[in-house]
Order: structure tokens, then sequence, then C-alpha cells
């Protein structure tokens, strides 16, 4: 890839900008009513993720629910936007 690209993030391409937030807290949108913030440690070419210190926001009937999970595999198929 030419440097160029590398300097200018418009030109980077889905898989590459998900590469560089390894190690970053990232806020995950899911198919469901759940929202799931946390520190992305890897992901494959199918996007499947997998997020250590993990808070999980539930909207349900009774109310938001917060779930605490120390770590967690996303099905990349599930995923809106991150």
């Amino acid at each position: 890839m030419a440097a160029s690209a590398v300097s200018n993030p418009s030109q980077l391409l889905p898989l590459e900008l998900v590469d560089k937030c390894i190690g970053s807290r990232i806020h995950i949108v899911m198919k469901s009513d759940k929202e799931i913030v946390g520190t992305l440690l890897g992901f494959d070419d199918f996007v499947n993720m997998v997020l250590e210190d993990v808070t999980e926001f539930e909207i349900t009937p009774e109310g938001r629910r917060i779930t605490k999970l120390d770590q967690i595999l996303l099905n990349g198929n599930n995923i809106t936007m991150h």
C-alpha cells in the first residue's frame, strides 16, 4: 500500500481501519438491542471480534440492563457498526 493511503484515513480499507483499533476501546452496535464497549483484542476476515474488559448494554422491557464480562467473542454477522 502506498504511504499516502496510510496517512489519509479516507483511503483506508475497512479491515485496515479495524486493524488500527486493536488494543483500543471500541463501541459496537449489534443488530439486536445491544451495544457493547470493550478493548479489541483481535478479529478475523469475517469481522468476528474478541473483546476484553467488556460492558454490554441491553434495552429490555424492564429498562436498561448492564452486564460486565471479562471477555466476549462477537459474531461479525450480528455487528451493525463499530
